[in-house]
């Protein structure tokens, strides 16, 4: 039988040497929470422990280097350890020096022997002796970024070379800020105002999106948004305002058929059914090549009261040709699959797990599954592209390699709501973590004209 762990800080190290391992910090904690015995108080020092360790991992590891006299033979979780220590002390104002020395010394011995016990209390008293590294001292100003960020080299390397130096820096001094809470409206059942105001009603802070017009952003609230009437009844899903983007730059009409390539979780793919109608004979046919992903969009599409006007089927985006016929659609959207570069805010273990490698085997299957859809849009519909990432590897460059083979194609000015970037020297939409501090995301619209 498992231990059922009490202790936040035994249980951040325990979660985040699994995050390491290929875990999804999101999905780990939820699971780690519901296997241990915690206050409410001490679930969000957890919590708060583990993001933090996340966000500034680099870091950590660049200032730890003058302390540790093996760093080879250092096991990860003691790693680790050190690292919920180092942030305690360095963006955790209200705990005491004291305290995370005795605790974090606590948790080394109940996880270890005397030795590692003893060689944490050692490295920690000479960081409090001599102080950890100033990065402003680091002269190559993508190592600095790197580190002051906490963004693989690479990333930082591949960015600056597509955008300009201070974007860059721009870019990823705001990635490690919390995210926003941002819920779209589901306008099938209600509409902004009147959600907001249930909304304030209920105790929340709300305020309207300055990015997506379904979108609103709650800053606090007595109880989670998703315990909320408002939720069960379907008046709103959770949903970051960029990734609304896609579909707002469609121009959709009641009786559409819609092909939604790549469609789990199914934000987008409910997104659009509160567009349709099935009394004019609108449907959205929602793939996605795992079969127990469609039960989620299922789910989600009867909660949201659009089922009826949603079909789903289990299939790889890239073999539509074996169940579709050429011109079956109006309009098709490819949300592909990506690297997901765009929502490290969100999802801190990102920027660690993926590898240049990674982004050259997506792009391949971005263009291929683009490239299935071509024939299967009618002349004159839209296939619109979007990625949660912000290379161009992954955006712009697939786009262009798809006009290069579909002639037939045209790439037309992505449009929204809000009207955001009107100055843009570029048709497709480009959102930067920085722009609006929501999730970076790529939008491009392409036109069949024969």
């Amino acid at each position: 039988m498992n231990k059922i762990i009490t202790n936040p800080r035994e249980l951040a190290v325990k979660t985040l040497v699994r995050t390491q391992n290929g875990a999804y910090s999101n999905l780990q904690v939820d699971s780690d929470l519901r296997h241990a015995d915690l206050s409410s108080v001490d679930r969000r020092f957890y919590t708060s422990l583990v993001y933090g360790v996340l966000q500034h991992q680099l870091t950590f590891a660049y200032q730890i280097k003058p302390f540790l006299k093996r760093p080879d033979k250092t096991d990860d979780w003691v790693l680790v350890l050190l690292y919920t220590a180092m942030y305690q002390m360095q963006y955790m104002d209200r705990v005491p020096k004291r305290a995370i020395f005795d605790e974090t010394i606590k948790v080394a011995k109940e996880l270890g022997h005397d030795g590692i016990r003893r060689m944490v209390t050692g490295i920690l008293h000479a960081m409090d002796r001599k102080g950890l590294p100033d990065l402003v001292e680091i002269k190559d100003p993508i190592e600095r970024i790197s580190v002051v960020s906490s963004v693989p080299e690479w990333l930082v390397d591949m960015l600056s070379q597509q955008l300009d130096v201070e974007k860059v820096a721009s870019i990823f001094s705001t990635i490690n800020q919390a995210p926003k809470q941002s819920i779209r409206v589901n306008t099938k059942v209600t509409d902004v105002a009147t959600l907001k105001a249930e909304l304030e009603d209920d105790g929340y802070d709300v305020h309207s999106s300055q990015v997506a017009s379904e979108a609103l952003i709650v800053e606090s609230g007595s109880e989670t948004l998703t315990n909320t009437l408002a939720f069960v009844d379907g008046k709103f899903t959770i949903q970051d305002e960029s990734a609304m983007l896609p579909v707002e730059s469609m121009t959709i009409n009641p009786g559409d058929q819609i092909l939604d390539a790549c469609a789990a979780p199914g934000g987008k793919t409910t997104q659009i059914a509160t567009r349709l109608s099935a009394d004019q004979g609108g449907q959205i046919t929602a793939l996605d090549i795992h079969e127990n992903k469609l039960k989620q969009i299922q789910a989600n599409a009867k909660r949201l009261q659009v089922a009826d006007v949603i079909k789903t089927e289990a299939l790889d985006a890239r073999k539509v040709d074996e169940r579709f016929d050429d011109e079956s659609f109006d309009q098709i959207l490819v949300d592909a699959p990506c690297s997901g570069l765009g929502l490290i805010r969100r999802k801190p273990e990102i920027r660690y797990q993926k590898q240049p490698s990674d982004i050259d085997k997506l792009s391949q299957v971005q263009f291929e599954i683009l490239n299935a859809m071509a024939n299967k849009v009618k002349i004159g519909g839209q296939i619109t592209y979007s990625t949660c990432t912000i290379v161009n590897q992954e955006n712009i460059e697939v786009v262009q390699k798809f006009l290069q083979n579909h002639p037939n194609f045209q790439l037309q000015m992505t449009k929204t709501d809000l009207n955001l970037k009107p100055n843009r020297n570029e048709p497709d939409l480009r959102i930067y973590p920085d722009d609006y501090l929501s999730d970076g995301f790529y939008v491009s619209s392409l036109i069949r004209t024969k």
